[in-house]
């Protein structure tokens, strides 16, 4: 298969070595008793209607996501409990109970009142992981405005297009990223009513606000209203390959999904500490980093830093992390240093690991089991789907290099196209074909914004098609085997090359781009793009260094091409699409398949 993973390459090699690495979980094996011990049993009687069991609903009638992750905790026992620890990247250290994360989300939530930021408008957030960001988000939903998270290393075009078809009204922020990539947006933002700031101590403006400000003189009593699960709660943006990015809607009975994998996934239990790595402008940031611990009641680390081995280890280690939520790239990163973290750190709180972003490699769980004495649990989902969808769970049988069995309440299978258009299930084992889900699950994404057609392409003879390539084996594990289009997967970030393509076509020098994923050890991708040049132009090593600052500029560094590669002419179908298949495919030395759409 061309668009094939690296992942699939290292599985090809390792299977006939797979089985006897295979990990059979004891009853010593875990330190606590699982939520889920009969997999089987759960699975075949589990009703979705159960989970409405864990919440509160308002009191003003509805389901609203910051009253059952905070305000009923802090109505409870569970006021005085430590909400919050969050870690600042200068050894800062601040912690927030639960009933200090409600009232000072009810602050942000009145502070949007008083200033029209109504039901339904969208609140987008561009900060690095500080408090604020936190309770910003609590107190959006409240609200019932819609939060938006943005990656903070974003360039300005990519926030540019995620602010305008979000139809933002409000963006939280601080003077350094608002001075450096939203000021000079705004007057391509007219819709933008108000941006606050969140370390500045006086207004500029109406519209340009200082947060404190607004919250000193903000109640911190705040009636949440009549919320319907069916309302839109948080809105992400999702690269596609094809064109701009599509904002993924998501409500607020979307924690029916993130409850239940909590409990039986991350394996939640009332005196975890609990970490998840992942940045709230991505979806496991926010679905997992904010909402799910403290669905549970749990107490959520924060960390503002970005990764180093050694203070994660610390992290781990003095904050007694019980279960920790991170990505593989993260975990490749660990294991090149080549050391004995147990040697060097007292890990003994840690209790379960488990890994989403991308395909985690199976050496990846080998080496959790030899230098940490623990396995890494792969798990699979997507900004569409909400939460995880399927699973390698604590007290089930891990197979390395699969991403486990589908959670109970999801149907999940691999489906083949006709030419019809109609998709027909592969029910014999070990076929390859595309990864569907049956829709209906909680946390299934409502709408693609402003994109009712590409919604509704979405769904194919009672399937969500994923778009995602995959087998099943004959036990019901599921194994990734690569994308059906081109998204890159670069350090657990999602990159359209669609977005690249374009920003790099804004260089006066540019004349085409064509951008792929190419395989890399460490971050499971790297942004490779090729590149034409206009007429007078020279492909010169000092371009070549000048587009790479451009488009870090431009983008950010976690979507920006690291590598780029002159062609005189880059390879088109009759109709003037870039080839980008046949671009991978050379790159990887592959065959190149059908190129019968060549452009002479």
């Amino acid at each position: 298969m061309i668009d094939c993973t690296l992942k699939n390459k290292v599985l090809n090699e390792v299977d006939a070595k797979m089985k006897k690495n295979w990990i059979e979980k004891k009853a010593e094996d875990v330190t606590v008793p699982p939520n889920l011990m009969d997999y089987q049993k759960v699975y075949q009687s589990f009703q979705w209607d159960s989970v409405s069991k864990q919440f509160e609903g308002l009191p003003s009638t509805g389901l609203n996501i910051a009253h059952e992750a905070i305000d009923r905790h802090a109505n409870g026992l569970l006021a005085g409990k430590t909400a919050l620890v969050w870690l600042g990247e200068n050894g800062e250290r601040r912690t927030y109970t639960f009933l200090e994360m409600k009232k000072l989300s009810a602050q942000f939530a009145n502070v949007l009142i008083s200033l029209g930021i109504s039901k339904g408008e969208r609140v987008f957030t561009l900060s690095t992981r500080l408090p604020e960001l936190y309770i910003a988000a609590l107190g959006t939903l409240k609200n019932r405005s819609v939060l938006c998270p943005l990656f903070s290393q974003f360039g300005p075009e990519p926030i540019l297009q995620r602010l305008v078809r979000g139809d933002a009204k409000a963006l939280l922020t601080t003077k350094a990223l608002f001075e450096k990539k939203i000021r000079p947006l705004l007057e391509e933002l007219p819709q933008l009513r108000y941006v606050f700031l969140i370390d500045v101590e006086e207004d500029e403006s109406e519209q340009i606000r200082s947060l404190s400000c607004l919250m000193k003189n903000a109640s911190d009593v705040f009636d949440i209203l009549p919320t319907d699960p069916e309302d839109m709660a948080v809105l992400h943006f999702t690269s596609g390959t094809t064109g701009m990015p599509k904002g993924v809607v998501h409500v607020h009975k979307a924690i029916y999904t993130h409850w239940m994998s909590g409990h039986y996934v991350l394996d939640l239990h009332p005196d975890d500490i609990y970490w998840c790595t992942a940045d709230p402008g991505w979806v496991t940031g926010t679905s997992y980093g904010i909402i799910t611990p403290w669905l549970h009641g749990v107490t959520n680390i924060v960390d503002e830093a970005e990764f180093d081995a050694t203070r994660w280890y610390r992290i781990l280690q003095d904050e007694r992390v019980t279960v920790w939520y991170t990505a593989p790239t993260a975990i490749r990163r660990l294991m090149r240093l080549n050391s004995n973290p147990l040697e060097e750190y007292n890990l003994s709180s840690l209790r379960l690991i488990q890994s989403v972003g991308e395909p985690l490699n199976p050496e990846a769980v080998i080496w959790g089991m030899e230098k940490l004495k623990l396995p890494i649990h792969d798990n699979w989902w997507q900004t569409e789907t909400g939460g995880i969808m399927i699973a390698n769970l604590i007290s089930q049988q891990i197979r390395p290099g699969s991403m486990g069995r589908p959670l109970p309440g999801i149907e999940a299978g691999i489906v083949m196209h006709n030419d019809d258009g109609s998709v027909t299930e592969i029910t014999e084992p070990n076929k390859e074909g595309e990864l569907a889900l049956r829709p209906g699950w909680p946390s299934m994404f409502r709408a693609y914004l402003h994109n009712e057609e590409k919604y509704a392409n979405s769904f194919v003879g009672g399937w969500y098609l994923s778009g995602d390539l995959a087998y099943k084996d004959e036990d019901g594990y599921f194994w990734f085997v690569g994308r059906a289009d081109d998204i890159i997967k670069t350090s657990g970030h999602m990159v359209g090359p669609f977005e690249v393509e374009s920003t790099l076509m804004e260089h006066p020098a540019v004349a085409e781009a064509g951008v792929i994923g190419k395989p890399d050890p460490l971050i499971g991708q790297i942004v490779k793009a090729f590149v034409s040049l206009k007429t007078g132009f020279e492909p010169t090593e000092e371009l070549r260094r000048e587009l790479i600052g451009f488009g870090r500029k431009r983008l950010g560094t976690a979507v920006a091409p690291k590598e780029i590669e002159f062609q005189q002419s880059l390879p088109k179908t009759r109709s003037g699409k870039i080839m980008r298949r046949l671009l991978k495919a050379r790159e990887m030395g592959l065959p190149e398949g059908d190129t019968s759409t060549l452009e002479d």
